[in-house]
């Protein structure tokens, strides 16, 4: 039976709030991810798709626990901009307007990327028209949401596995220089919001995570506006949690530029999955410049990968013992004292 999401075992109640109790109050620990987030001066949020807005129960919970929305695919080129030069904000714009209406900070996601391109992108065979089209796109997208988005993940994996630069539509026909022309378009689009560099199995030292340091390094020593590095933060088996992550967001942070994690998630269940999401968030608190943390989304139910139950609420909208982790760590460096995890059963 599906359990009201707000709602915990006895158990688990009785130990939370035995623990409250017991606290000083000035050192109180928090009931929701976003508010023992915000404690650590830090945003808790999720990836969202606007369909689910009208679910009763996703939108309680995502209003509950998060502090944040990122759009899932609702600000991407082939969403937005089927057709050159007609855009469609429509589900973007319900996103933004929900979080607004809630008080949430929005990440926009993204104004340039190899994938989900509309088939007119990637017929454009010279690399000068490209160039025109990417600085449009990233106009018109960034230029409608001016003043309303805190982050935008500007450029989205442009290095391969090996650290070398993605073969793309646009690597292929502008060259180097794509990265930095998205940047200074959505500067000039949006100058309020914070630009980002986003990217996947970065979190650790390698030859990856080697290039983009080598890249944000390169755009601060020149002047080229960045602001902040997403690290998306996918573990499962095969990718675990690195023993130097907090090392490796240090070396970003000691760049001048924030940290961010973009869109945590580790497959698995229990004790194992609870303690690698602890160690995750751990390692970006350690760093003071590690300022957001969002997941994947708000419930295993609804997630692309939903088989592998990689998110921190299940497809019952019970709280797991990842769930719990992540708000104990949260806690403990908001208040400075250790919080005995009350698991739901």
């Amino acid at each position: 039976m599906k359990k009201p999401f707000g709602a915990v075992a006895p158990l688990a109640t009785a130990l939370l709030v035995t623990a409250l109790l017991a606290a000083p109050q000035a050192h109180a620990a928090a009931y929701t991810l976003k508010d023992a987030a915000a404690a650590t001066g830090r945003v808790f949020g999720a990836v969202v798709p606007a369909g689910l807005l009208g679910d009763a129960d996703y939108t309680k919970a995502l209003d509950q626990e998060f502090g944040q929305i990122t759009p899932e695919n609702e600000m991407k080129w082939n969403v937005v901009e089927r057709v050159r030069g007609k855009f469609d904000f429509a589900a973007a714009d319900r996103l933004v307007d929900h979080a607004e209406s809630r008080g949430m900070a929005v990440r926009g996601s993204v104004l340039a990327w190899h994938s989900q391109l509309p088939g007119w992108v990637i017929n454009i065979g010279s690399g000068a028209e490209l160039l025109t089209a990417l600085r449009e796109h990233v106009a018109g997208v960034a230029g409608h949401f001016r003043g309303r988005v805190d982050h935008w993940n500007v450029v989205n994996e442009a290095f391969g596995d090996s650290g070398a630069r993605r073969n793309s539509v646009f690597q292929e026909r502008i060259g180097e220089s794509w990265v930095e022309e998205a940047f200074l378009a959505a500067e000039a689009a949006d100058p309020t919001a914070k630009l980002c560099y986003n990217d996947y199995y970065t979190d650790g030292s390698g030859p990856k995570s080697d290039a983009v340091y080598g890249l944000v390094r390169d755009f601060v020593a020149r002047g080229v506006p960045i602001d902040c590095v997403g690290f998306q933060g996918y573990f499962n088996s095969d990718h675990r949690v690195p023993a130097d992550m907090a090392e490796n967001l240090r070396r970003f942070a000691d760049l001048g530029v924030d940290v961010h994690l973009t869109e945590l998630n580790v497959t698995g269940s229990g004790e194992t999955q609870a303690k690698a999401y602890a160690v995750a968030v751990s390692a970006c608190l350690a760093v003071p410049r590690c300022t957001v943390i969002t997941v994947g989304g708000v419930t295993d139910k609804y997630y692309w990968n939903a088989a592998k139950t990689p998110l921190l609420i299940d497809a019952d909208y019970g709280r797991k013992p990842a769930y719990f982790s992540v708000l104990d760590v949260l806690n403990e460096a908001a208040t400075g004292r250790r919080w005995a995890r009350a698991v739901v059963t």
